[in-house]
């Protein structure tokens, strides 16, 4: 009988990816004590918070490439000590430039969960596996760690106080890290909790390219991709809905229709439940629309479908709706747009099936940029036409335009003859 230990790495790498988020929107859960304990203004506020994708964006880059080299293991092990560490130096940090700095080392600490998780499951699931996994990690452990947050470190900032919140936080990193020292292996053969039956079953549906060892990155072919660039850029289109609606809906919510922050807080929970549902669906749809149609494009046309349908269910915000229609059409936007949520993963490794963790990274950048414009471009807008209008026009132009791309762009991978040579010697 074949044992089933993959689950539990999933599920390590599904847990780490909830502490990523949890720790870099803790910040925002501390605003005021913040800027009365080191005199920071809110303006340095909206740096502190701007800087942490900058950081995250060139590591996300950078960390995949390290994954492939490395190992997930070893590159896991260090980036948790890092993002623990920073995120218990954010109380005494003792000022804007201390934070400032803290902030890019926490983004550099938080940046190779992706590339690692997106390596992990193309190394320890079958590809018929892998829609439902990497919609966990990409898609469930996001929305879903969006709305435990609130009630968690409110909850904790009551229990600890807010420094006592931070170091609560990185406790979790510490802990963390001690399950995945005495559980966490780069690849099944390594791990004695897997049998030889779990082993043949992983073995028998992976790419012929996927090669089992740690080897370095290759950048002719990973920059010259064009299914990398695909998804890079339909990411991008993603990740200007996500990170507009992370940082803006409140704000949104309270300007349009007067509620209270706590109101707001409250309505904000809908979007981000149907996230978790939108990400569920997405990867029960996308394996099993491959195990009918096994090709390369069939993934891309669920994105692109999922992003057409997401832009398009913005459109009611453009003529100032109710607060039910504007809530009914933020949801929809946001569920089918986490529909996506872990496929750009699947895609990723669809991509350069020899080196996941280079192109997770190549994508997760493109992701980490799109954190970094969507908030400024968002708050340009709303402080120079008073209105969100135009911010959601612009939301809803990006994602048909990366539906296009993902429909109409992509392409089939040929195999080199090497790799046939593999193929049919096996």
């Amino acid at each position: 009988m074949s044992t089933r230990f993959r689950f539990v790495t999933l599920g390590l790498i599904v847990s780490l990816i909830v502490i990523n988020y949890i720790d870099r929107s803790a910040v925002s859960y501390a605003v005021e004590p913040l800027e009365a304990a080191f005199g920071i203004t809110t303006a340095q506020y909206g740096i502190i918070s701007s800087v942490f994708s900058v950081g995250y964006m060139v590591a996300a880059f950078l960390s995949g490439p390290l994954v492939d080299r490395f190992g997930c293991r070893r590159v896991l092990l260090t980036a948790v000590a890092l993002f623990s560490v920073t995120t218990a130096l954010i109380p005494v940090a003792g000022s804007f430039a201390g934070l400032l700095i803290i902030r890019l080392l926490l983004g550099i600490g938080e940046a190779p969960a992706f590339p690692a998780a997106t390596r992990t499951v193309s190394r320890w699931l079958p590809i018929r596996e892998r829609g439902v996994a990497l919609a966990l990690c990409g898609g469930v452990a996001v929305s879903g760690s969006l709305l435990i947050s609130g009630p968690l470190l409110t909850g904790l900032m009551e229990l600890a106080g807010w420094r006592g919140m931070f170091w609560t936080l990185a406790v979790f990193g510490v802990v963390w890290a001690v399950f995945a020292s005495w559980l966490l292996r780069d690849l099944p053969q390594e791990s004695r909790r897997v049998n030889a039956a779990e082993r043949a079953l992983i073995a028998s549906d992976q790419e012929a390219e996927a090669g089992s060892g740690r080897a370095p990155v290759r950048w002719r072919p990973l920059l010259t991709n064009r299914n990398l660039w695909v998804v890079a850029g339909g990411y991008f289109a993603w990740g200007f809905m996500f990170w507009g609606f992370m940082y803006w809906l409140p704000s949104f919510l309270s300007q349009a229709y007067g509620l209270s922050v706590k109101q707001a807080g409250a309505f904000s929970i809908a979007p981000w439940a149907c996230g978790i549902v939108g990400a569920l669906a997405g990867g029960v749809i996308v394996d099993r629309v491959y195990r009918r149609s096994p090709k390369i494009r069939s993934r891309f046309a669920v994105m692109g479908v999922a992003l057409l349908l997401a832009g398009c269910s913005l459109v009611p915000l453009a003529i100032a709706p109710t607060l039910t229609v504007a809530l009914i059409s933020i949801s929809l936007g946001v569920g089918f747009g986490f529909i996506t949520g872990g496929i750009w993963w699947v895609a990723s490794i669809d991509a350069a099936p020899d080196q996941p963790g280079s192109a997770a990274g190549f994508a997760d950048a493109a992701f980490a940029a799109s954190g970094i414009v969507a908030p400024s471009v968002m708050g340009f807008i709303v402080s120079s036409t008073g209105s969100f209008t135009s911010g959601f026009v612009v939301m809803a132009g990006l994602a048909v335009a990366g539906a296009l791309l993902m429909l109409l762009v992509p392409r089939e991978r040929v195999e080199s003859s090497e790799s046939a040579t593999v193929t049919s010697g096996a």
